[in-house]
C-alpha cells in the first residue's frame, strides 16, 4: 500500500524535527521553521500534532518499536547472561546513534502530561517482558524466590533509563564498556542473586 499525500507531509514533518534536533532543543526549536523544512504549512503541523512534544512522541514511538524488538531477545535462544547483554547493548546502540532525539523526548516528557503518559505505557509493556523472564526464571528454578517480579522489572528499567539519561548528556570519551558491563552485572545479581 503507497502513502498517501497526508502520511508524506507527516513523515516529511517528522524527519524536519529530527534533523532540527540534532542541531537544537526542543525548546529553541519553532513550528514555522519545522514546516518549512517540511515544505508544508504551519497548519498542516497543527494537523497532525498538537505541538512540538506530540511530534517528539510520535518520533519516540518508531525509536519505542525498534527498543521493543531489541527487548524481545530476552524471550530468546542462548544463556540468560548473553541474551541480556545483547538486548541492554542493542537499545543503548539504537539510542545512542540518536541520543538528540532522546534528549528530545526527556524534555517533551517534563512539559507534556501525554507524552508521560505514553512514556509510561511504553515502560509498562517493557517491565511486563522483563517480569515475565524473571518469573519464568524463578519457576524453572534457575533463580530464587525473591521480590515481586514486577517490581524487579521495574526497578532493573529504572537503572536503564538512568543510563540512557547518561548516555545523552555522558563527557568526550565515557567508558561505556566497563558501564553496560556493570547494567549487566545489576540485572543478573537482581534476577540470580549472583552472575550468571
Amino acid at each position: 500500500m503507497s502513502a498517501t499525500k497526508g502520511d508524506e507531509r507527516r513523515t516529511a514533518l517528522l524527519a524536519a524535527l529530527e534533523e532540527y534536533l540534532e542541531q537544537s532543543s526542543l525548546d529553541d526549536i519553532n513550528i514555522a521553521d519545522i514546516s518549512r523544512r517540511a515544505g508544508v504549512t504551519r497548519s498542516a503541523f497543527y494537523f497532525y500534532f498538537d505541538n512540538k512534544a506530540a511530534a517528539v512522541a510520535a518520533l519516540y514511538e518508531e525509536m519505542y518499536a525498534e527498543g521493543f524488538v531489541a527487548a524481545e531477545v530476552l524471550g530468546g535462544e542462548g544463556s540468560v547472561h548473553d541474551r541480556i547483554s545483547t538486548a541492554i547493548r542493542a537499545i543503548f546502540v539504537g539510542w545512542g546513534n540518536r541520543t538528540h532525539l532522546y534528549r528530545a523526548i526527556l524534555d517533551a516528557r517534563a512539559a507534556s502530561p501525554a507524552v508521560r503518559d505514553q512514556w509510561d505505557a511504553f515502560q509498562q509493556s517493557y517491565v511486563d517482558l522483563v517480569a515475565e523472564l524473571v518469573a519464568g526464571e524463578r519457576a524453572s528454578g534457575a533463580a530464587p524466590d525473591g521480590p515481586d517480579a514486577h517490581a524487579i522489572a521495574t526497578a532493573l528499567l529504572d537503572l536503564n533509563d538512568r543510563t540512557l539519561e547518561r548516555l545523552v548528556r555522558a563527557p568526550e570519551g565515557f567508558d561505556w564498556d566497563t558501564h553496560l558491563e556493570s547494567v549487566v552485572h545489576v540485572w543478573l545479581a537482581a534476577i540470580y542473586g549472583r552472575d550468571a
